[in-house]
């Protein structure tokens, strides 16, 4: 597709996703402008770079466009969205945007329930310390980088897919996505859902080659000698009985060195080199919002965290217990869209018990309707009583927290909300 001088407009262009393929769109010729309700850091970024964007929602804002891109988050009343289908102009979902940015390229997807934002950004790091100059899209912010998009020179082409929403039918989608993968599918074996499903997935496409790695059983990439510090990681990696070589990781979690392994396993079957992925990924900070250290002052470490799902915070809660020690960790969470707080209030309650105290906020709607009977209190009402506080205030929720926090203690600010505006906020406080 030519994309010099394509005029294309984007509906909620200040989304991780929705800005990084603006990015790449531009960095490809083609003249780009954008819409989103409120202003933004990444706002500000995207200007910088040279794209038209406006803070509020127009029809006139489609005016001349030859493509218009519309964000997930968008319902049918917006009226750029209402404007764009009565023109009859070409009109893309975000998904299918990122999809016409791959063609002619030799595209990776990196798909799953959890870890995607993390893997793609440790194979992009690790490509790039092997000289190569991949393009990529990410949902977050490289912290090596500073960027969550680039338009490489090279033929590859990172990318991770959001395509499964829907609880109930997940196995299904999956199988669809691995419908569409060309000849290589890289599987942790680790992982429950990927065992039950290898079987069915080898009979998707017969042509299908399969790479499998773990910690567990007789991966073809086996990941042992595990060592988990409080703030780094280290394992060794064995390919088919032959090592490779050791994988240190400056960021700590048993889940952070699977993520690395299927990061150097799909680098290998990209052709490049195992000692030269090994030493990017030594040098891998981490992806925005994931266990982020926002600052440390008189002993009380602030990290903030993106994860909005059980497994997720089972798992960052983990290595919050690690990283502190004998230290308390005192969460602030704030639950993810009310159809998510339903499905999950009883294993939200079981996770978030892993800190020593949890202040919740109330739900971040994330354009969904309320529901009736649904809020925080859902998940408050199934922990112990001295275990939680419920405090939808977020000025109060941060006097509280300082409260308590002593010398040696973790604040975590946690959600795929606004609540992470809180962790500057905090670290200023202390």
């Amino acid at each position: 597709m030519n994309w010099n001088g394509l005029r294309v407009h984007f509906i909620g262009i200040g989304g991780s996703g929705m800005s990084g393929i603006a990015k790449v769109m531009a960095a490809r010729g083609a003249i780009v402008s954008g819409s989103d309700l409120q202003e933004s850091g990444t706002l500000e970024a995207l200007r910088t770079i040279g794209i038209s964007v406006s803070v509020g929602h127009s029809a006139t804002h489609i005016e001349g466009a030859d493509l218009i891109v519309r964000s997930s988050a968008i319902t049918s009343e917006n009226v750029e969205l209402s404007a764009a289908l009565k023109s009859g102009k070409p009109l893309l979902g975000r998904a299918e945007a990122l999809s016409k940015l791959l063609v002619d390229k030799k595209s990776v997807a990196v798909a799953g329930t959890h870890g995607k934002t993390t893997t793609t950004s440790m194979l992009t790091v690790g490509l790039q310390s092997c000289g190569l100059d991949p393009s990529f899209a990410i949902g977050a912010s490289i912290r090596n980088s500073g960027t969550n998009a680039h338009h490489g020179s090279g033929e590859i082409f990172v990318v991770h897919v959001d395509n499964f929403k829907d609880l109930e039918s997940i196995d299904d989608l999956f199988l669809q996505f691995v419908g569409t993968v060309a000849s290589k599918l890289v599987v942790c074996v680790d992982d429950e859902g990927v065992r039950r499903l290898l079987s069915r997935v080898k009979g998707v496409k017969d042509s299908l080659e399969i790479l499998t790695y773990g910690s567990e059983g007789d991966p073809d990439l086996l990941v042992d000698r595990i060592f988990l510090g409080a703030r780094q990681s280290k394992a060794r990696l064995v390919f088919r009985g032959r090592v490779w070589g050791e994988l240190e990781l400056a960021i700590p979690g048993r889940h952070n060195l699977l993520n690395a392994a299927a990061a150097v396993a799909m680098g290998g079957e990209l052709g490049a080199p195992i000692a030269p992925l090994l030493a990017g990924l030594a040098k891998f900070t981490g992806a925005r919002r994931r266990f982020e250290i926002r600052g440390s002052v008189n002993g009380v470490t602030v990290v903030d965290d993106y994860g909005h799902h059980p497994t997720e915070i089972k798992a960052t809660l983990e290595t919050a217990r690690n990283f502190v020690g004998s230290g308390r960790v005192f969460v602030i969470f704030q639950p993810h869209r009310f159809s998510r707080t339903k499905a999950f209030a009883a294993d939200f309650a079981k996770e978030l018990a892993r800190a020593d105290h949890t202040y919740l906020l109330e739900v971040y709607p994330a354009g969904e309707t309320p529901l009736p009977g649904v809020s925080a209190l859902s998940i408050s009402s199934k922990m112990a009583k001295d275990s939680v506080t419920y405090e939808p205030s977020m000025p109060e929720v941060i006097t509280k927290v300082l409260k308590v926090a002593k010398s040696g203690d973790l604040i975590m600010t946690l959600g795929a909300g606004d609540v992470s505006s809180l962790a500057p906020l905090i670290v200023e406080n202390l």
